[in-house]
């Protein structure tokens, strides 16, 4: 099987949310690369003709069935992995939302071998993909902010 994502001639767009439910957020581990084994946000690629408020809402009811409401952007993360020659084995540019849980528990699936609803300081106790904690809590202050 190819990764069409390997070894890409440019960075693919992503987004991901950080959904929160009675102070809590949504944390997912991953089953295979990139991060595997690592927990981090629900999300993914962003198709082309959708929005990115579209594309967080497709990916998160396709990776957890969940249904969110995006409020706002909670920062970003680049993430670039270079092969042992220093080429650009993979470039992601990854938009994170600040988003309210609507309905739905999470259901595993091939991409995804655990979700755990978590308060923040608990994040500091899990194997997790750089920068998570920061962006979990830019999210919680926009959605303070939102109100």
């Amino acid at each position: 099987m190819v990764d069409a994502r390997a070894y890409p001639t440019r960075p693919f767009l992503a987004v991901s949310a950080a959904i929160v439910r009675n102070g809590q957020v949504l944390v997912v581990r991953r089953a295979r690369p990139p991060a595997h084994g690592l927990f981090s946000l629900p999300g993914g690629m962003v198709e082309a003709g959708e929005t990115l408020a579209e594309a967080v809402k497709r990916e998160v009811m396709e990776e957890t069935s969940i249904m969110i409401e995006p409020v706002a952007l909670a920062g970003f993360r680049e993430t670039i992995v270079r092969d042992a020659d220093g080429g650009v084995e993979r470039h992601f540019v990854i938009l994170p939302f600040a988003a309210r849980w609507i309905a739905g528990e999470p259901k595993l699936n091939e991409e995804l071998s655990e979700a755990r609803w978590v308060r923040p300081a608990e994040l500091t106790d899990l194997p997790t993909t750089p920068g998570l904690a920061a962006i979990v809590a830019a999210a919680f202050e926009r959605l303070e902010e939102a109100g």
